[in-house]
């Protein structure tokens, strides 16, 4: 592990090193193990994804809607936002994480030091575009106050890192603000899902008189059956054909996110979007079937995280 002083601002160890939290930070944040905060930083917003991807601009940001040279990578993903006192400029605050990254065996794939060189849209980019992180997280300040970013990536024996950072000077304020993006390489595990075949959709029938069938997707708020959804229909679709007089109800379950009046309809849209796909796709007469939605009132865990909830996002089917 790598553990040494670069200057007396930044730390950048090995991925093994102690959370750090700050009574003032937002709740629930830490520094990412990697590198320590600048003295005084506090953080406003954090989110940490186990798995995900995430886009890094390889270039300057002219135009938001439009952005070239991105670099999109995939692992896991940590963004924060800091926030640090105003006498410490923005070229201070960039040196020492350069420093720091260069020292640890950084290497720089882009960097900026003006606005002109970072392009007129990369502050709006990072604030506003879902494809670095949610609308709104963070400060965003639009002006043409000193700014500095940085891309660099570090691949040895412990995988591949890149790190994002943006400083950016909040003259209003007398802040300095930092974004820093950290993604590192990860396996991602394809086997924690799979669909269950027309025989098993059959025995639990049997068995208990409802199951859930795994592999129907849809976008958030949606009720569009995405593609990958296909062999789950498939093996729906066999069940049904196997059991001519099988009636079942397609019953559509959310999570707990939104109102109970909204889940309802989403729910319930949903549940008629899989009978739909199994009568005019799959030729399944549409008398057997039955599309109900009831939202959050039947979850099989706890909607307090976000495991529960994606666990009671579902579709099942039930004997009528």
């Amino acid at each position: 592990m790598i553990l040494k002083w670069i200057s007396r601002a930044i730390i950048v160890t090995g991925l093994t090193a102690t959370h750090i939290a700050f009574a003032a930070d937002a709740r629930d944040s830490v520094d990412h193990p990697l590198l320590t905060r600048f003295p005084g930083a506090e953080i406003r917003s954090y989110q940490e994804v186990g798995f995900d991807s995430a886009v890094m601009p390889g270039a300057a940001i002219e135009d938001a809607d439009d952005p070239q040279n991105l670099l999109e990578v995939e692992g896991k993903v940590t963004r924060i936002s800091y926030r640090i006192p105003g006498e410490r400029s923005v070229l201070e605050v960039m040196r020492n994480y350069e420093s720091a990254l260069g020292a640890a065996g950084f290497e720089t794939l882009f960097s900026c030091a003006n606005q002109a060189e970072c392009g007129a849209d990369m502050m709006a980019f990072i604030a506003l575009s879902g494809r670095m992180r949610p609308t709104g997280f963070g400060d965003a300040i639009f002006s043409d106050s000193a700014q500095r970013a940085l891309l660099g990536r570090r691949i040895d024996d412990n995988g591949e890192v890149h790190v994002f950072l943006h400083v950016k000077e909040d003259v209003s304020n007398k802040l300095t603000l930092l974004y820093q993006q950290v993604v590192e390489s990860a396996a991602l595990q394809l086997d924690q899902v799979r669909v269950l075949q027309a025989d098993e959709l059959q025995q639990s029938l049997e068995r208990q008189g409802h199951v859930a069938v795994p592999g129907v997707y849809f976008d958030t708020g949606l009720a569009e059956i995405k593609g990958e959804s296909d062999a789950a229909l498939l093996e729906m679709a066999k069940l049904l054909q196997d059991n001519d007089n099988l009636r079942v109800y397609v019953v559509g379950h959310t999570d707990n996110v939104g109102s109970l009046e909204a889940n309802i309809a989403l729910s319930e849209a949903r549940a008629k979007a899989v009978v739909n796909a199994l009568s005019v796709t799959h030729g399944i007469d549409a008398s057997r079937l039955a599309a109900k939605g009831i939202a959050s009132l039947a979850p099989v865990v706890s909607n307090v995280d976000e495991s529960g909830r994606a666990r009671n996002r579902r579709v099942e089917i039930v004997v009528q």
